[in-house]
């Protein structure tokens, strides 16, 4: 369990999870899963980007230090500010190392990524984030998560892949990102309409927000089950995924775990990616 939570508190979870993610985009491609160099660039970037939030959030509000979420840097800074020295080196080298077209491709995301922490203007009362514009969080979180994992492979690849397969992996994987990120905005409804920032859960209520996470796992499950209807070694683990979030997301039991939302629903990228991987190598 210390293990665990060491990986949960340090983003190195989330950052595996973003490497096996595009694994998995690898399998669904058609192409044969590599452990190649650019996956450094996947993990070092969502290892900066998880860390170096924290890090700005800690900076700009002096309370935050106090809160639950982030205690653990509180009680392990001096290891924090290396872990945040740490990230930003390694991404830095492994762009130094990238192929000029992949770094091409993921600039704007880069920004997106960037502008989602750090202030994009001030106000007259506050200064404003791309993640404070009324319902963009989500909606940004899924579409870098999505767009990272899935172009990152194409690219590097050199091979010419038909706009349609990629677009639809694309909406694919937002589906599923969109579904299990709902419920950290639910989470954190009460602190988000103090601080007057408009997000689903703010706008409806917990349960018509869980529904919006359910639809999405359907529509993730029925465009997966046609993109690949002719490679059920694909679609059947894409399915089997989709099933397993429906249960974390809905059972009361699971919600009231204490590490719910880092490990559980985190934790269901690694399951998905898991499961392609073992049904390709049970297949081949």
């Amino acid at each position: 369990m210390k293990t665990l939570q060491f990986l949960i508190h340090t983003n190195l979870y989330i950052s595996l999870g973003a490497v096996l993610l595009t694994v998995e985009s690898q399998v669904q491609l058609g192409m044969k899963p590599q452990w190649h160099p650019y996956l450094f660039i996947i993990f070092f970037a969502t290892l900066c980007e998880y860390n170096f939030h924290r890090f700005v959030t800690i900076i700009t509000r002096k309370d935050a230090l106090d809160s639950d979420k982030h205690s653990w840097v509180k009680n392990n800074e001096k290891a924090f500010y290396l872990l945040v020295f740490g990230s930003v080196a390694g991404f830095l080298v492994s762009v130094f190392l990238a192929k000029r077209e992949v770094l091409l491709a993921l600039a704007p995301l880069a920004f997106l990524t960037l502008f989602y922490s750090v202030p994009i203007f001030r106000n007259k009362s506050r200064t404003v984030r791309l993640r404070d514009l009324p319902y963009l969080k989500i909606l940004l979180i899924s579409l870098v998560w999505a767009s990272t994992t899935v172009l990152l492979p194409v690219i590097q690849s050199g091979k010419s892949y038909p706009m349609p397969e990629t677009i639809a992996l694309i909406a694919e994987r937002f589906l599923f990102v969109f579904a299990i990120t709902i419920p950290f905005d639910i989470r954190d409804a009460e602190t988000d309409r103090r601080a007057g920032l408009k997000t689903i859960p703010t706008l409806l209520n917990e349960r018509q927000s869980y529904l919006i996470s359910y639809v999405a796992l359907v529509a993730f499950s029925a465009l997966s089950l046609f993109h690949f209807r002719e490679n059920p070694a694909v679609a059947w683990p894409l399915c089997l995924s989709a099933g397993f979030a429906l249960v974390v997301l809905y059972a009361p039991s699971i919600r009231r775990l204490s590490l719910y939302h880092y490990a559980v629903l985190d934790g269901t990228i690694l399951v998905q990616s898991i499961l392609v991987l073992v049904f390709y190598y049970l297949t081949i």
